[in-house]
């Protein structure tokens, strides 16, 4: 995070990596303000088996390609609405020069960051794989509860398809 104000938008990263038993680290690193503890954990992310990480930043939000551009990880981008709506981390995170690609979610998009580097790591984890899969048929299901509860609404005008 760039820094711990990112932490209500990032809670909920976090909080998918406990329910799919993932390990993960949570830092507030600042492109701007700790340039070095940015470079340490940038190019100390490999060799301590790292896999992907998830840089997290509002306004400018430099701090995802300043990472990308220091390792191999895969670096997910997610933008915080601090100013501008988000549109300024937005651009700032998708907008990477070639070379330095940087994965991103939409404004505030914790949550999909996080299932997105659980998918990464399922690539190699059969497990992780199938806790995937239950969970994309949990929103599934979720769905159908929320259509079959609709259908007991009624409204004089309502046509059914």
């Amino acid at each position: 995070m760039g820094s711990t104000s990112d932490y209500p938008v990032m809670e909920k990263a976090a909080a998918f990596f406990e329910e799919m038993e993932i390990p993960f680290e949570m830092k507030a690193l600042s492109a701007h303000r700790t340039p070095e503890e940015v470079s340490e954990f940038a190019h100390g992310a490999a060799p301590r088996g790292i896999k992907v990480i998830i840089g997290a930043a509002g306004m400018a939000a430099h701090l995802c390609g300043v990472i990308a551009s220091m390792t191999t990880v895969p670096v997910i981008g997610v933008p915080i609405n601090s100013t501008l709506g988000g549109m300024d981390a937005l651009l700032a995170i998708v907008q990477m020069p070639p070379g330095i690609p940087v994965a991103t979610v939409g404004i505030n998009g914790a949550l999909n960051g996080a299932i997105l580097a659980a998918q990464i790591l399922a690539v190699n984890d059969h497990a992780l794989g199938m806790k995937l899969t239950a969970y994309k048929e949990n929103l599934k299901n979720k769905i159908v509860k929320a259509n079959e509860e609709l259908k007991g609404k009624s409204f004089k005008y309502r046509v059914e398809s």
